[in-house]
């Protein structure tokens, strides 16, 4: 059974199509520049890059289908190939705890909720639509970003606002990342080979969170309402006194509706730094003596350590702290930071296994360590192939 896995952005669309008899990515691509002039899309199995425009997500998805069956640089001979469809939906509300077969309700209900994820859920939508009209009669899926966190506790998702105010407009915690966390948190389950485990997953990249995960449930995750709240990231500024944000605005010169594009775009380790929202630049930067790229990195650590903190609290400890993401994969930096003087919780790093770590999945914890301390490559599209391929198989 193939699946394709799609990805839609508000101006972009990625997609992996994956073979599900053996997990294995028979191609994907990118669409760039959607409802814009010069639409691009790149194709893996694509020598360069072919250039059209897009002007909605229905073109786009016709010219995804059209590289997928080039004679010469395609992958599959007909779309009776493509067994079903999963589909990244940012936003779930209260309305689904689970993964779901699309149907008119189902849309319906998305659009409902399109006002949570404004920046996302439209592109989303859009996408969704778009694939019913081309690929008619092919199963699809809606995993959503938030389902995951939706074993949060009424403790841990509410806000201290009035009650009347969070049922009208249901304004709490909803958390994101979420086919991430669920995937490597199964796969540390896995590993561990006990599902009664007690786990800290950091996903750490340009947008990052970090979740409390008990018996492979959510208990508390560091994004709120939206993707804004928690981590220092690369350009959102993460936890902050609501307080400040209007005194910011009228000291910057911002308008209302500005403050929370400023928030997510102008911050975090961008807005530190003066220069780039990369680890990377960043690390380079600190090396050769930046001092305020040393305190963006300084600052992205210190805060993962807070809530990897506060989530031992929440769990009464941990049986592995894992690391995903594009910096907990790959910065071998800010995963000693945040484990430094962690021996009390009985999680010790090894800083030669640390530093020597390069791909998949590895352990960097010390021999003495009572907790184990992993890396763990998150792979988002074959979790949601994996949920698609559940809900559709025996249709």
């Amino acid at each position: 059974m193939k699946i394709l896995v799609v990805n839609a952005g508000s101006s972009s669309l990625k997609y992996q199509l994956i073979d599900m008899d053996n997990e294995s990515v028979v191609l994907k691509g990118l669409c760039e520049r959607i409802t814009f002039e010069g639409g691009v899309l790149t194709q893996k199995t694509f020598d360069g890059r072919e250039t059209q425009d897009m002007p909605t997500h229905k073109e786009a998805m016709q010219l995804v289908i059209e590289a997928m069956l080039d004679k010469e640089k395609g992958a599959i001979k007909s779309m009776s190939e493509i067994g079903a469809v999963g589909h990244r939906v940012l936003h779930s509300g209260e309305d689904f705890k689970e993964s779901v077969v699309i149907d008119d309700e189902v849309i319906r209900i998305c659009e409902k909720n399109a006002e949570l994820g404004p920046l996302h859920m439209p592109g989303n939508i859009a996408c969704i639509k778009s694939c019913r009209e081309v690929m008619p009669g092919v199963p699809m899926v809606a995993v959503f970003d938030t389902t995951f966190h939706s074993t949060m506790p009424q403790k841990a998702y509410m806000y201290a606002i009035p009650y009347e105010v969070y049922d009208k407009y249901k304004i709490r915690k909803y958390g994101f990342h979420g086919t991430s966390h669920k995937f490597v948190s199964e796969e540390t389950i896995k590993l561990l080979g006990n599902k009664n485990s007690k786990l800290i997953i950091c996903h750490l990249g340009n947008g990052s969170s970090v979740s409390a995960v008990k018996d492979g449930k959510c208990m508390d995750t560091s994004m709120g309402f939206t993707p804004l709240e928690g981590l220092v990231m690369g350009t959102r500024s993460g936890d902050i006194d609501p307080a400040a944000v209007d005194y910011l605005r009228v000291k910057v010169g911002l308008k209302p509706e500005e403050v929370v594009n400023y928030l997510n775009k102008k911050c975090g380790m961008l807005g530190i730094s003066g220069f780039s929202s990369d680890m990377r630049d960043c690390t380079e930067a600190m090396e050769k003596g930046d001092e305020r790229a040393k305190l963006a990195i300084e600052m992205v650590a210190y805060r993962v350590k807070k809530y990897v903190g506060s989530y031992l609290a929440v769990l009464g400890g941990a049986d592995a702290i894992v690391f995903t993401g594009g910096i907990g994969e790959h910065s071998a930096l800010v995963r000693s930071l945040v484990m430094e003087d962690m021996e009390y919780c009985g999680a010790v790093l090894s800083e030669k296994k640390n530093k020597e770590y390069s791909s998949g999945v590895g352990e960097i914890s010390a021999e003495n360590s009572k907790v184990k301390i992993l890396v763990l490559p998150t792979n988002e599209e074959l979790s949601i192939a994996r949920e698609t391929k559940i809900l559709t198989q025996n249709k």
